[in-house]
């Protein structure tokens, strides 16, 4: 296992991409290619970033990438709120609660990586 696999964060964030992607499934025939894809992008955004940020040289670059996943996750339920809002989705309440909870997460990591830099 490597390094952000072994972050909670992540392994949250990959199973909400998990969910999302069940989800997306449930979507009408003319949203496959439009809002659903930006859905999709969103959520896999996630994850991929804050791995990406954790095989940086430094905690600086590691803090910029968990903010790239934190407007990414923004992204995610903005792109909930509108579908839910168009009427293809509904009861997305757990979803939110799931989503809200990795921003705390991520935002944990932040302020934790913050005091190592000026601790160092």
């Amino acid at each position: 296992m490597t390094g952000y696999e072994k972050l909670n964060v992540w392994q949250k964030s990959m199973e909400l991409v998990t969910e999302i992607y069940k989800l997306v499934k449930k979507f009408p025939k003319e949203e496959m290619f439009a809002l659903s894809d930006q859905i999709r992008r969103s959520a896999v955004s996630i994850p991929s970033n804050i791995a990406k940020g954790s095989s940086r040289n430094s905690k600086k670059e590691f803090i910029q990438f968990l903010y790239i996943s934190l407007g990414s996750i923004c992204e995610l339920e903005t792109q909930l709120k509108i579908n839910e809002n168009v009427g293809y989705l509904n009861s997305l309440n757990e979803l939110f609660n799931k989503t809200e909870k990795i921003k705390k997460m991520i935002n944990a990591l932040i302020t934790s990586l913050k005091k190592d830099l000026k601790n160092d």
